[in-house]
């Protein structure tokens, strides 16, 4: 009988999941999109028990359209959103509230609070993290502070917390195993990336006791048995976890210091592996740990997070309505040969690495009579490389060299227009892979070392599918950053109060 990875991959605003053979390659796959909720401007959230359904009925729709039964499942992985935060009940499993989604800014004064008492160095230097809104420590702090009667229960030992590989893996064990990984945990701001523990004076700060918080264990390697109805008499291990960054950049075989990867999803995240030693930016960006797969092995990467990358296209689709499906983008920008002077600046949760501008907001600048729906797609498009392309000069910058090639991942990856012209503004090749299913396909491969099917060598050897190599002048490409700077120097700090 065929053996199968079940990889899922839960997103921020869909849950997937994929059956991996012992090539690692695809051979079922199954999607499904859920709700994101708004109570307030900044603010987003998603419900644990839809978020959990709609992942579940992927997973079982995957298997049946692989034509396989449970029992071909060798082994589980989950990738998962990062930074997103559920707090439970430990004894009937129900939430106590929404999840707060990473992209949620509702604690913004929070951090403006604590950088005014000059902790900001401090959490820095034991987490790799800048203070912000993005990471879960304050996300759970105002869950313990705005829910009736959490910090008592908390306090009693009554209440869980967990990033979303937590509360999946809870589901998916009936309860029996609270656990994340420590790529998972080097995004909560309450992890020492260097001891490899949940940091006590950090805890004590956002008011979290330690008894919510998940075991770490390795990237790879068994860390629960699923219990799912119908699954016996085999039950799969868990044996892969990473948040969706780290797994990505293990999927795209970046296994050596200096090679760099960035997924073009909802946001974008660039990473690069740094090795064994942790690097400390000096341009806004983070430290963060890459997907152990040896205990006591750790490494580590240097990160830079986009807030709004393939999201702004769901906004030209959703909101204003004047696109019908994203890879639209790609004919329309093409069909102009510029926006025309146009940028525009998705900073609709703020902007991340390397600005950190919780307070910035979106902008549309430089329109004229002229101006039409294709300008408007093809700014939106571009302002995704422009936001990757801050993110790369700043890892320029803090490695002493620019980056040699990037390796391309996630669902707006698949947009050529995209790809050239990012290619274009960093001047380097953009290596697109064959399987764009790198997240999963990482977290699959985390599965796979821990089931002796690949070694980190047959991993690594994977070329890529098409590369982009940059055709835009020297000259051409300083006038549009120029210009990109420019734009985001209007949308700084627009929501702060007076």
């Amino acid at each position: 009988m065929k053996e199968f990875i079940l990889a899922l991959d839960q997103g921020t605003t869909s849950s997937r999941a994929l059956l991996f053979d012992r090539d690692l390659q695809p051979v079922a796959a199954a999607q499904r999109e859920f709700p994101q909720i708004y109570p307030q401007p900044g603010w987003v959230e998603h419900d644990p028990e839809v978020l959990w359904e709609s992942q579940l009925a992927v997973l079982l729709e995957a298997i049946e359209r692989a034509g396989c039964g449970p029992s071909a499942v060798a082994a589980v992985a989950v990738a998962n959103q990062r930074e997103t935060v559920v707090v439970w009940n430990r004894r009937t499993g129900q939430p106590i509230h929404n999840a707060i989604v990473w992209q949620c800014r509702r604690t913004a004064d929070r951090c403006e609070e604590l950088k005014a008492r000059g902790v900001v160095d401090r959490i820095r230097d034991k987490t790799g993290l800048v203070l912000d809104a993005y990471f879960s420590a304050t996300k759970i702090e105002w869950i313990l502070d705005h829910v009736d009667g959490a910090r008592a229960a908390a306090r009693r030992g009554e209440l869980l917390c967990g990033t979303i590989d937590s509360w999946l893996i809870w589901k998916l064990t009936g309860g029996q195993r609270h656990v994340t990984d420590f790529t998972n945990a080097s995004r909560t701001m309450l992890f020492d990336v260097h001891a490899l523990r949940w940091d006590d004076e950090l805890l004590d700060l956002f008011g979290i006791p330690v008894s919510m918080l998940p075991e770490v264990v390795p990237s790879s390697g068994p860390a629960a048995v699923c219990a799912l109805p119908g699954w016996n008499p085999r039950q799969p291990a868990v044996a892969g976890i990473a948040g969706d960054q780290q797994a990505a950049l293990f999927g795209q075989g970046c296994f050596e210091p200096g090679q760099a990867k960035n997924t073009y999803g909802t946001g974008c995240f660039l990473l690069m592996n740094v090795g064994a030693d942790p690097v400390v930016s000096r341009h806004g960006l983070l430290t963060t740990l890459t997907a152990q797969t040896r205990p006591g092995a750790p490494a580590y990467a240097l990160e830079g997070s986009v807030f709004i990358g393939g999201a702004v296209l769901q906004w030209l689709r959703d909101e204003l309505k004047i696109l019908t499906h994203a890879a639209d983008s790609d004919p329309i920008a093409r069909s102009i040969p510029d926006t025309g002077g146009v940028y525009l600046v998705p900073a609709f949760a703020g902007l991340g690495a390397p600005h950190w501008d919780m307070y910035a907001r979106g902008a549309l600048l430089g329109l004229t009579r002229g101006t039409g729906r294709a300008q408007i797609v093809r700014a939106a498009l571009e302002s995704i490389a422009y936001q990757c392309a801050d993110v790369a000069a700043a890892m320029a910058a803090d490695g002493g060299r620019p980056l040699a090639v990037l390796r391309a991942d996630g669902g707006a990856a698949a947009n050529d227009f995209l790809m050239q012209f990012q290619a274009d503004l960093l001047a380097c090749p953009i290596e697109r892979p064959a399987c764009m299913e790198t997240t999963a396909q990482g977290a699959a491969a985390l599965a796979a070392l821990d089931l002796g099917w690949h070694t980190p060598q047959t991993l690594a050897a994977r070329p890529a599918e098409k590369t982009f190599v940059p055709v835009l002048s020297a000259e051409n490409r300083q006038t549009r950053l120029a210009g990109w700077r420019k734009a985001v120097a209007r949308a700084a700090d627009w929501a702060r109060n007076p």
